[in-house]
């Protein structure tokens, strides 16, 4: 018998989000993503992404803001949407991760994505279907 959990059992709860303004940023990443920002808890902001995981954001003025890479796997139907919130912020959003091909969504996996900067320029990832994993 193994001390070991389960890797079934095993689940990302929640991380944190280190961002310059707490407000701005969870504001900003619910805002395109159709979410809500919760009540703060200490000194954290979360964002509840609806599969029992929240992105805590947690102020950091101390020190440049280490740039981090989210990916959420949305809804096929609310694409778009998110598109349109994009654009409508000014927010230019990318084919490619390198943003390299601004103003255009992929088809990988037979789904869509995009990839846009938060305002601390963390690199935010929509896509509509996960990754094919060998």
């Amino acid at each position: 018998m193994s001390d070991q959990p389960s890797v079934t059992t095993v689940q990302l709860n929640h991380t944190a989000v280190y961002a310059s303004d707490r407000q701005t940023s969870a504001d900003f990443l619910a805002g395109i993503l159709g979410l809500r920002v919760g009540a703060p808890f200490g000194p954290f902001l979360p964002v509840d992404l609806g599969n029992g995981v929240t992105l805590d954001y947690y102020e950091k003025r101390d020190a440049p803001i280490q740039s981090q890479h989210y990916a959420f796997l949305v809804p096929d139907e609310e694409f778009e949407a998110m598109i349109a919130r994009l654009e409508a912020g000014g927010v230019t959003y990318y084919a490619d991760p390198s943003h390299t091909v601004p103003g255009r969504t992929n088809d990988w996996f037979g789904g869509r994505g995009a990839y846009f900067e938060d305002p601390d320029g963390h690199n935010m990832e929509i896509m509509t279907r996960p990754y094919v994993r060998p």
